[in-house]
């Protein structure tokens, strides 16, 4: 359904509450346990419809500023715990959602293996962890999280005592403990290189082992050893677009940790191997190969001289400890006893142990050589290189415009680039691109801007000097409207070396558009068709084979709303796929979601298989942001789970036949695009013709308290304007999710539907329509989590009377969407065909709500002026765990 998965054994959601009764009650005393129990009993009750919404409040009432403070930390701790306990069990991908089971389906379809290894021969699945600030929690409550799911994986096993020989319960207990006692909120604000830090753990401790053990089970499911087609990417160090703070430096920087990172460790895959592989010469044939490394290791010692394997590893170690040196400047952390010449590159290293590979599979009918540590180590290198993750830049197109005017006034090129209209633009990059010399140069001063964007340029160059070309493959420009955008990109790229004119011109990064708008997606075919009008652009792109597009969900969504951005972000991808079909290239999608449903957020393999027919293509890249990340890769099952669900979706979605007729298409479409016109005009009535609401918006919401989380480095708008044009999606959303509106994952929908003359045809298209099942099963649980009574609470915070009466158009509209959304569903209540998940999101209200309330009192009172610190430190610990409770709501 969506990202919210089935509810775990309530068994374990009763033994880690128990067990969090017994800290709060030993470390905070009885009375907090006891009043903890009494807000947590009246709630319940609440939600049962036993009890009235005063007795909750009056509960609320009783606590004092200190002990208000701790409760919330409890509840925070409980939904916690009990998303730990729903991941155990259905972690956050799909059930059956495994590679298997889409062969077996692509079996039954009739597609063979054969169709599926030509498809994977050029595929590419990349989830791209970006650094967008909806993780609420810093990584230590995080890290003790992961410990508690270690140990309760071995209370399933049965063990009572653990490796280091502590009981496995106790342990448990000593970890929660250890949460209770850890401050929750963060004292500084994020820098990016704290941001590099966070992500490298997930791509160090999760990825870097769990990927090569997938592989194993993918080749064992296909019958053959399949191409290293799903590789990790970020955006964290070089994602500057409106992120002051991101410069060359940090590039450098998260470069230079990555590669560190996976060059530390293949050191230490190695060193084990050399453990293991005791070969002599006395009892097996000696391969020619092996041997040859064996003698160019310079390993001479007596004792390993019959043992040719642990000589060729000693040697293979000294050159990747050379290469270690090479890359980070610092030597390897357990230096080696021999020397040797750095690798050139992650090919040549992959070369050695292949023919230590080879050399084990030359006897014993391949025992040594069927996968193990050597084949996920080989299966590594061809996955991760030398750089881990492949780092994205993006940047807004405005800033390039600036920059290349600057360029072009300073070196007598063009003295006003930007009173140039779009035609004019367009020969003059070309014209420009077309030249071999430099268009910069060392002796001009060039504005902070210009300068910083050179830099990064450049750093780009060097990053593929000294770790290869996988590095940085992807320039992303936000808020892309033409061609100049694309063709400016390029013009930097040349000064930098990384973009050659010439008879056949090559562009080392790709220039990628980012269509956000409503607008903007509409265009983008028209802008991608006189993309490929350019010769030498068309060149490029067959010559790589592909070209990506990426289209973002999350402003398309603050642009349009809910309906439309998915019914656009759908159209735009049909519309494309003749554009690129026609110009002999193929396509890759870039989907930029979020966490919330109303940044595309939901189940990926849902979405996958949801996507226009042809346009997946065996390669697709998937934004992975925020809570999203400690959600779905936070242990290496939650990682392989999710990992596997994007695969099996990816190859579902590129191959499985057509399943709606050409009629049905058509008549669908139709009565989409009359749903997502109505939508939008409903939409846009509210958030931009609406007298007052951004007011409105900014006094319910708690959008300026949620400025003091310090949970990213990254501005919240994007200039100092306060319009909502101007604000990120991000804290548009998260302050939607955390006044229980969910504004911008419904609205709009409830008129269109009510607009639509064929209940009947809408009824169809929620049973046969995988596009239109999916919106609909995401907005079913956007509308689940949120709260129109608790929402009410927060429109008192409103100041002005009149202004406070928006929210009477929104409650409207709510019950308007509730009750469109039961009919064409058949439903007599939210989630009545969805009962796990149902359970899951009712488990949890009662411990958000008593939250919400305090929430809101707290805010009267700090707007009021109070100026205790207590109050502010308690708002920012309840929008923690709200966030912590409602899971993707950012």
């Amino acid at each position: 359904m969506a990202s919210l998965p089935p509810i775990a054994n309530t068994s374990d959601i009763r033994f880690l509450g128990a067990l969090l009764g017994d800290v709060i009650r030993a470390y905070g005393g009885e009375r907090l346990f006891e009043a903890t129990e009494a807000i947590r009993k009246a709630s319940v009750e609440r939600h049962r419809g036993n009890a009235s919404d005063d007795a909750v409040d009056l509960s609320l009432e009783r606590l004092d500023l200190d002990e208000t403070l701790d409760f919330v930390r409890g509840f925070m701790l409980f939904s916690m715990l009990a998303n730990l306990a729903e991941d155990r069990q259905g972690i956050t991908g799909e059930q059956g959602a495994d590679l298997a089971s889409a062969l077996a389906q692509l079996d039954a379809a009739g597609i063979d293996r054969a169709q599926v290894r030509q498809l994977l021969d050029h595929a590419l699945i990349a989830p791209v962890l970006t650094a967008h600030p909806t993780e609420v929690r810093r990584k230590s409550m995080i890290d003790h999280r992961n410990r508690i799911a270690e140990l309760m994986a071995m209370r399933d096993a049965g063990r009572e005592t653990t490796p280091d020989g502590d009981g496995v319960e106790d342990g448990i207990r000593r970890q929660i403990a250890l949460l209770w006692q850890t401050r929750v909120l963060r004292r500084d604000r994020l820098y990016v290189t704290d941001e590099v830090d966070t992500a490298l753990s997930y791509l160090r401790d999760v990825f870097l082992p769990a990927l090569p053990a997938l592989y194993q089970r993918w080749d064992r499911a296909l019958g053959a050893r399949s191409p290293s087609f799903l590789k990790p990417g970020s955006w964290i160090g070089g994602d500057r677009d409106g992120n002051p703070y991101v410069t060359a430096d940090s590039l450098k920087a998260a470069l230079a940790k990555a590669s560190e990172a996976v060059l530390g460790y293949y050191l230490d895959a190695i060193h084990a191997l050399g453990a293991e592989l005791s070969i002599s010469t006395e009892h097996a044939a000696l391969d020619p190969a092996v041997a040859a490394l064996a003698d160019a290791s310079g390993d001479t010692a007596q004792s390993r001289s019959d043992e040719p394997y642990r000589r060729a590893l000693s040697g293979i170690y000294a050159r990747l400890a050379a290469t270690h040196l090479a890359l980070t400047g610092k030597p390897a952390p357990r230096p080696g006893r021999l020397t040797g010449e750095a690798y050139p590159d992650p090919q040549a290293l992959r070369t050695d142990l292949v023919a230590i590979a080879h050399g084990l599979a030359s006897g014993g009918s391949g025992t040594l050589a069927s996968g193990g540590a050597l084949g996920r180590l080989i299966r590594g290198v061809e996955t991760f290189g030398f750089h881990l993750a492949t780092l994205d830049m993006r940047q807004n197109s405005a800033v390039h415009e600036r920059v290349v005017a600057e360029l072009f006034k300073v070196a007598g090129v063009e003295a006003d680039y930007l009173a140039l209209d779009e035609d004019a633009r367009v020969a003059l990059l070309r014209r420009e691109l077309a030249n071999a010399r430099p268009l910069t140069s060392r002796f001009a001063d060039y504005s902070d801007e210009t300068a910083g964007e050179l830099a990064i340029v450049q750093a780009a160059a060097t990053a593929h000097a000294t770790y290869g070309p996988a590095c940085i493959v992807n320039y992303i420009v936000s808020m892309a409207q033409s061609v100049s955008d694309l063709l400016e990109v390029n013009l930097l790229l040349k000064e930098a070396g990384l973009y050659r004119p010439g008879d056949h011109p090559t562009a080392a990064i790709m220039a990628i558009p980012l269509f956000e708008t409503i607008e903007d997606l509409q265009a983008a075919p028209g802008v991608m068709t006189a993309w490929f009008a350019l010769p030498e652009i068309a060149e490029i792109a067959r010559h790589r084979g592909h070209q990506e597009v990426m289209i973002g969900y999350s402003d398309s969504n603050k642009d349009g709303g809910y309906l439309t951005s998915t019914w656009q972000l759908s159209k735009a991808s049909t519309a494309l796929k003749p554009v690129f079909a026609d110009a002999g290239v193929g396509m890759q999608l870039f989907h930029g979601r979020g966490g919330a449903v109303g940044r595309g957020g939901g189940s990926a393999f849902t979405a996958i298989r949801a996507q226009p027919p042809g346009t997946v293509q065996g390669r697709i890249r998937i934004t992975e942001q925020g809570e999203v990340i400690a959600a779905k890769y936070g242990t290496r099952d939650a990682a392989m789970t999710n990992l596997e669900a994007i695969a099996s979706a990816t190859l579902l979605a590129s191959l499985e036949p057509e399943r709606l007729s050409n009629a049905d298409n058509a008549q669908f479409s139709g009565a989409m695009d009359r749903l997502s016109d109505t939508a939008f005009r409903s939409y846009r009535d509210l958030v931009y013709g609406t007298d007052g609401f951004r007011t409105f918006f900014r006094q319910m919401t708690p959008i300026a308290e949620i400025a003091g989380l310090k949970i990213g480095s990254r501005p919240a708008s994007r200039t100092k304007s306060d319009r909502i044009e101007d604000l990120r999606a991000i804290p548009w959303v998260f302050s939607w999710a955390q006044a229980r509106v969910m504004l911008p994952g419904w609205y709009g929908v409830g008129q269109a539907i009510a607009a639509h003359p064929d209940k009947a045809l809408l009824v169809e298209m929620a049973q046969g329509w995988p596009l239109f099942a999916s919106a609909l099963a995401n907005l079913e649980m956007v509308l689940a989590k949120s709260d129109i009574g608790i929402a009410a609470r927060y429109a008192e915070l409103v100041e002005d009377p009149d202004l406070r009466g928006i929210f009477g158009t929104i409650r409207d509209a709510w019950h308007q969407t509730h009750d469109g959304l039961l009919e064409i569903t058949g439903q007599s209540r939210l989630l009545e065909k969805h009962p796990a998940l149902d359970t899951s999101i009712r488990l949890r209200l009662p411990y958000i709500e008593p939250l919400n309330l305090l929430q809101i009192e707290l805010i009267k009172r700090r707007r009021a002026g109070e100026e205790d610190p207590r109050i502010g430190e308690g708002i920012l610990l309840s929008i923690n765990a709200i966030a912590t409770g409602l899971r993707n709501s950012g």
